[in-house]
């Protein structure tokens, strides 16, 4: 890889290390907004449907986007989007609105969604073929990076900072003693969003030049520079239009269908221009890239609601106090870490389809061990107490690895180099998973009745009033990420063996 192109990879592994940033600390906004706002788990992990609901939002936004301009267009208005969320932040802080918190949390998203609807192609187009899929592993390993620091700030900043007042508790308090506790509690959710480093970020991107970022390869006549601003506006106004309209007439509508509607626009954008419609029906028509959508949307949604809800899992398991309880999740993170670079390394003599369905079955031992293992506490490090089912709960992240861009690497392997700028950003459309996934694990969580409870009959389903599930529903939530992992071993033992160039 030529220098230039070793700068450009360093930048492009800041944006990755960036979004693990901000991604990890918004699976900790669910335990806090939950205490914060005396809410159940239904309406806490709205905060995960605003946020991976972006990506679903403005993935297609994003194919039009760099497809008119460029890759480094796209990754200067992803990081921009991301300042303008992450101030809003301020007023949603001083007014106490969770309502507010889930717009500015979906315009930080947004943000995210474009920076790696970007960013992800960019690191494939950057080098040579043969390796992209091992040079997008060793891109993504740097992600849990940023996951790591993201986890330490939701630790030390954001849980830290809560006040130990239980729900009960808050729901007893009078208003003008609960109020600063609120405001206290909401500021320091606040600071770890401050853009400043994301704006230097931008200067740098901005002055680097490199042909990656300005050339668009692919069947779209470019036209004047006012054809193509014209495409990417109208695409923008599809797409928030039917958003801002159906949330303004149906006030109280499903957010995971609101959603939904703002995916309508860049559809009807792409299919009403003959380039992009023809692009759009040779993905349509390529059952690798439509069955990868699935996988990965698996994936995301697996990875999200087993970060998300290992927090309450340890509370409840352990008895540990929440920020005790987020140990947990770092050393998964570090694991999942360690686990990314040593698939990564493998890949140089083992197919990666192999690797990934290995770890698909690997994993999904894990959740069988997390569901069905004991508690009784196993050693003791650092304080922090472990168990049998902790250690797989843990094991799951370990397997967790490499898999989301085994199967983005696999889904676009192949394509039509005209079908590469509105395929890979359309990839990025699957982290829908984690808006929809992530709740149906808080269904079974919270659920006094489930079809899983009979899978787990031995189990105690005492109701915890505190953190709104029992031992028995936390537990058999675990099998939706079975379900998840099964998905994913079928689609790399059928496509995986036809793509030959996965290894050098």
């Amino acid at each position: 890889m030529k220098k230039n192109s070793l700068l450009t990879m360093f930048l492009l592994l800041l944006n990755f290390a960036l979004w693990g940033v901000v991604n990890n600390m918004s699976d900790n906004l669910v335990p806090a907004f939950q205490r914060i706002f005396s809410m159940d788990q239904d309406r806490a992990v709205l905060v995960q449907v605003s946020f991976y609901g972006a990506y679903a939002v403005l993935a297609m936004f994003t194919s039009i986007l760099v497809e008119e301009f460029s890759f480094r267009t796209g990754i200067l208005i992803g990081l921009g989007t991301y300042m303008i969320g992450a101030l809003l932040y301020i007023p949603a802080c001083v007014q106490q609105s969770f309502d507010f918190y889930f717009i500015g949390i979906f315009v930080v998203a947004g943000g995210c969604a474009i920076l790696e609807a970007s960013s992800n192609p960019c690191v494939l187009a950057i080098g040579d073929p043969k390796t992209a899929i091992r040079r997008l592993n060793f891109a993504q390993a740097i992600n849990p990076v940023g996951s790591i620091v993201g986890i330490f700030l939701a630790q030390k900043v954001i849980l830290s900072h809560l006040h130990p007042a239980t729900v009960e508790e808050r729901l007893q308090m009078p208003a003008e003693q609960l109020k600063p506790i609120i405001h206290n509690e909401l500021v320091w959710i606040c600071v770890p969003y401050v853009g400043l480093c994301v704006l230097l970020l931008a200067i740098w991107f901005y002055f680097l030049k490199h042909p990656i970022y300005t050339s668009v390869e692919s069947g779209v006549d470019k036209g004047p520079l006012g054809r193509r601003f014209a495409h990417v506006a109208g695409a923008a106004l599809m797409t928030a239009i039917p958003f801002a309209v159906t949330g303004w007439l149906f006030p109280d509508m499903d957010k995971l269908c609101w959603m939904l509607t703002g995916m309508i626009g860049p559809f009807c954008c792409i299919l009403m221009m003959k380039a992009y419609r023809e692009s759009f029906l040779a993905l349509v028509k390529s059952p690798q890239y439509i069955l990868g959508l699935v996988a990965l949307f698996c994936y995301v949604g697996m990875q999200i609601a087993v970060w998300t809800w290992m927090n309450a899992y340890g509370q409840k398991e352990l008895g540990v106090a929440p920020d005790v309880s987020a140990n947990y999740y770092i050393l998964a993170i570090a694991i999942h870490i360690a686990n990314c670079w040593g698939g990564s390394y493998a890949m140089k003599w083992i197919a990666p389809w192999k690797i990934m369905a290995a770890y698909c079955v690997l994993g999904a031992m894990c959740c069988f061990g997390t569901i069905y293992l004991p508690s009784t506490v196993v050693f003791t490090a650092c304080g922090v107490p472990f168990s049998w089912n902790i250690l797989c709960l843990m094991g799951i992240s370990l397997f967790m690895a490499i898999l989301f861009p085994t199967i983005y690497g696999i889904a676009l392997g192949g394509l039509d180099p005209k079908c590469f700028k509105l395929g890979g950003p359309g990839m990025i459309m699957a982290i829908l998973g984690g808006a929809v996934i992530t709740p149906w694990m808080a269904d079974v969580i919270s659920a006094k009745e489930s079809i899983f409870f009979s899978l787990v009959p031995m189990m105690d389903f005492t109701w915890d009033a505190n953190l709104r599930t029992s031992s028995g529903a936390i537990r058999a939530s675990f099998f939706i990420p079975i379900i998840c992992f099964a998905v994913m071993f079928l689609y790399a033992a059928v496509f995986g063996p036809a793509k030959k160039d996965t290894v050098e």
